[in-house]
Order: structure tokens, then sequence, then C-alpha cells
């Protein structure tokens, strides 16, 4: 199916957002999640389900000065 991952069109194949960033290659745990603007828990990531087109916000903490 294809979704939107940080404003870019992706195909993935998971079924799942926690399957999904695996997929995508996001494995460190330090970061934030949201499906279609709503933030996702970090306990709650392996029943969200992805339909074609969600729009999936990823976002990690940045170092720097």
């Amino acid at each position: 199916m294809q979704i939107i991952v940080n404003q870019n069109p992706r195909d993935i194949q998971s079924e799942t957002l926690g399957e999904a960033l695996t997929e995508l290659g996001f494995t460190s745990t330090a970061i934030a999640t949201a499906i279609n603007g709503r933030f996702i828990p970090r306990d709650a990531r392996a029943d969200a389900i992805l339909a074609e087109g969600d729009r999936l916000e990823v976002l990690a903490p940045m170092q720097g000065g």
C-alpha cells in the first residue's frame, strides 16, 4: 500500500505502524509517531493499523547547539 511518510510517498508491505517503522528503517526507540495528525504512543504502535493514503509523521530528537 502507499502511505505518506514525512511528506514523501512510500510503498510498504506492513499493515501496522510497528511493522512499518521497521520496514522503513526507523529503528531508534527515541522517536515520536503520528498517523493523520494523531499521536501514537510507543506501546500502541503494534496495534495501530495503517490504511492506504495514511499520513505518517516520524520525529526524532535533534542534538546541537
